[in-house]
């Protein structure tokens, strides 16, 4: 009995193996038609926008005029908003995770809060609009301004960073953290010379993706109400003067409102004059530049951390 229950039957082998063949075919073709897809856009774009590219355009202010508008504020202001950004949910949200993966006890509590952070990485990103605008315009009273923007952005990433970095902890092996216990060492000088050197590449690479997504939003920052016209640039954060120490570091820029590249993306395609559409398609390819660059500085970040390691 036990030999014949090994035998295989040619029939069920070729009914899996046509299964598997439809299987790589339909995997084939969806890769195909999602690439012909992207392809396509990306070639409409660039035909529409890549003659509007020039220094002029990416010096200039926004303008009624569309042969005279720039997106010099909206560039500035990605980079201020994402700045801050970064400067805010990387620590916090690389810490929870070491907290949670390193130090908090597994109880129904820590479930909990577990639970909690997976859900709230797969939140509508308008939600975290209206959070911010309850919680830091209205009740914090930091009205419409960059840090609010930033805040903002910062809680829409923060579940996402604080998952890819648990993920990089895990895969740590344990060995590790045995060895730098044998030779003395706490926890905490297990965690920051063994484990974090180790899980770095997988920590950089997701904080990166996280703000490559980050880059993109438009509706949290249009929920809290950033403007969508500014012909001008954030305070300057450093100021020169007569007086000791003659350098003085300035915090109003925090203050000031702000707009992003999809911010002006979005009001120069809601425009009917086509010479508008021209404009939003050029600032949709230095979008891309920007982003395609950040993801390049992951792959390079995380090829040099594993260099390092080895």
């Amino acid at each position: 009995m036990r030999g014949k229950a090994l035998q295989l039957n040619p029939n069920v082998i070729k009914r899996n193996e046509r299964v598997d063949l439809i299987f790589k075919w339909v995997a084939i073709l969806s890769t195909i038609l999602a690439i012909s897809v992207l392809a396509a856009l990306l070639i409409d774009v660039l035909s529409d926008g890549a003659g509007r590219l020039s220094w002029k355009f990416l010096t200039s202010f926004p303008s009624r005029r569309p042969a005279r508008a720039g997106i010099l504020s909206a560039i500035v202001g990605t980079f201020v908003i994402m700045g801050l950004t970064a400067a805010v949910s990387i620590p916090v949200g690389v810490a929870a995770a070491i907290y949670l993966e390193e130090y908090a006890r597994k109880n129904w509590f820590t479930r909990l809060v577990e639970l909690n952070i997976a859900n709230l990485a797969s939140v509508p990103s308008i939600i975290y609009g209206l959070l911010g605008l309850g919680v830091f315009v209205r009740a914090m009273d930091l009205e419409r301004s960059i840090l609010s923007g930033a805040l903002t952005l910062a809680l829409l990433i923060l579940p996402i960073i604080i998952i890819s970095s648990r993920e990089a902890l895990k895969a740590v092996p344990f060995s590790i953290r045995e060895a730098s216990y044998s030779l003395g060492a706490t926890r905490w000088q297990t965690t920051k010379n063994a484990v974090l050197p180790a899980a770095m590449p997988g920590i950089m690479t997701g904080t990166i993706l996280a703000l490559s997504r980050a880059i993109g939003e438009t509706a949290p920052l249009i929920t809290i109400g950033a403007l969508t016209y500014i012909a001008f640039l954030p305070t300057s954060p450093i100021s020169v003067d007569g007086t000791f120490p003659f350098i003085h570091l300035s915090f109003e820029w925090l203050k000031d409102p702000f707009t992003v590249l999809p911010i002006q993306i979005f009001n120069w395609v809601s425009r009917p004059q086509k010479a508008f559409l021209v404009n939003a398609a050029a600032a949709i390819i230095v979008l891309l530049a920007i982003t395609l660059l950040l993801n390049a500085a992951a792959v390079y970040i995380r090829y040099r951390f594993r260099r390092t390691w080895k």
